[in-house]
């Protein structure tokens, strides 16, 4: 079992920013190819909002496209989120996401809230 461990979120203005965190909690034996970040709005359905792979290659939701900025940090087993110009659309429980050795994991979620 791999337990991924989030941190960062919060409440914003609309037009404001935070930033997410995710921490593989321990050393894993196959390197990390790929890592990424869904949300599940209110009432709705969890969503893609980014990945990227191990060799920096980024992929984004349209809805997140130019606001949003995914990163990776190797030797840290580290993915973050950076989001800016928050939109109350964007509030939703954030959750980050390994695939790994044939299975998924994810993250504790946190809150991420824009306020209008």
């Amino acid at each position: 079992q791999v337990q991924l461990i989030e941190s960062g979120g919060g409440s914003v203005q609309a037009g404001g920013s935070l930033n997410l965190s995710c921490e593989v909690a321990e050393r894993i034996f196959h390197p990390i190819s790929i890592m990424g970040w869904y949300r599940q709005p209110p009432g709705k359905e969890r969503e893609f909002i980014a990945n990227i792979i191990s060799a920096g290659s980024t992929n984004y939701a349209a809805s997140v496209k130019g606001r949003f900025t995914i990163s990776l940090l190797i030797n840290k087993r580290t993915t973050a989120l950076q989001m800016n110009s928050l939109k109350p659309e964007d509030t939703a429980v954030y959750y980050c996401n390994l695939p790994y050795n044939r299975d998924y994991y994810w993250g504790q979620g946190n809150q991420v809230t824009g306020s209008s």
